[in-house]
């Protein structure tokens, strides 16, 4: 009977193995992946640093060129930024988790007009609200992004 023994710990380390791996995922938390914004043609992902806080840069184009070179941070009001590729830009920085699903504290930068906006979130299933605002938060502009992975 030894070899029912070894099949029966067999099965119980691949359950226990499955049920951490379950846990871990249900636990992972859900703002770390890839968003698309509002106008499907950029992807960004949201990623967490080591100060905690989170941060998202662009990593994917739908045009990701013009005139065959890399487009550019051609906005930005740093004349010095200006050969910056977008993609890599990072473009939320220093978002701290305040809530369940709320997210603020933190910028977003908007590479089409070159401004740096205050920025809170809320994570809502597939979709991630992002208001971007100067000085209250009732003054701005609220846009949506969406799950792209």
């Amino acid at each position: 009977m030894p070899g029912k023994n070894i099949l029966r710990l067999s099965l119980l380390f691949v359950l226990l193995v499955c049920s951490k791996v379950l846990a871990f995922a249900q636990s992972a938390d859900p703002l770390l992946r890839l968003w698309y914004n509002e106008e499907k043609n950029a992807k960004i992902e949201i990623y967490k640093a080591t100060d905690g806080k989170y941060y998202g840069k662009v990593v994917w184009l739908k045009v990701p060129d013009i005139d065959g070179k890399p487009k550019t941070d051609i906005h930005n009001s740093d004349e010095k930024k200006r050969n910056q590729p977008i993609i890599g830009l990072i473009i939320l920085k220093g978002i701290k988790k305040v809530g369940n699903n709320e997210y603020e504290d933190g910028t977003i930068y908007d590479p089409k007009n070159g401004s740096t906006y205050k920025c809170k979130m809320s994570f809502d299933g597939d979709k991630l609200n992002l208001r971007g605002y100067i000085g209250f938060s009732w003054i701005g502009r609220t846009t949506t992004w969406t799950k792209a992975d």
